[in-house]
């Protein structure tokens, strides 16, 4: 079928696209509810040190993306990990799921990175302690669930 969104696939190539992105991916109200399930995986933030400094998600580890290689010995052997970046703008995330992978790591990323994590209002510190920040109404329900139902 065509229109004016351009050709659509067959339903079953359709389908085997979104299975594998969600084999692949993962969003931050997943993360959040498996962190509060006591799911066993590492949740690690590639980006620099000022971003870290400047805020990241409470219990991720830091790892900046350029050392993942020479620092895989501390991440636990056959535990699944989670990366995440800036946000949906920048591909850190991927680019270090890519390397973790090809390390033999199974992994996932978190989709909108840390930007998306803050703006849905789950726990982040920085530097200096806990940062408190409002949910954005664009992005998550403003009363506060560990999922957004979709």
């Amino acid at each position: 079928m065509t229109n004016a969104l351009g050709e659509f696939g067959e339903p079953a190539a359709i389908a085997a696209h979104y299975a594998a992105r969600i084999r692949f991916e993962t969003d931050a109200s997943d993360v959040a509810a498996a962190l509060e399930a006591g799911a066993r995986f590492a949740l690690v933030d590639v980006r620099g040190q000022a971003a870290w400094d400047q805020g990241h998600v409470v219990g991720a580890r830091h790892i900046p993306r350029q050392e993942l290689a020479s620092r895989i010995g501390e991440l636990e052997a056959g535990i699944p990990v989670v990366v995440y970046c800036w946000g949906p703008g920048c591909n850190g995330g991927a680019k270090a799921a890519l390397e973790l992978a090809s390390l033999g790591v199974p992994v996932k990323e978190m989709l909108g990175g840390f930007e998306y994590w803050a703006r849905e209002g789950y726990p982040v510190e920085g530097a200096g302690g806990p940062i408190h920040r409002a949910v954005d109404p664009l992005t998550a329900p403003v009363e506060h669930t560990v999922s957004c139902a979709c």
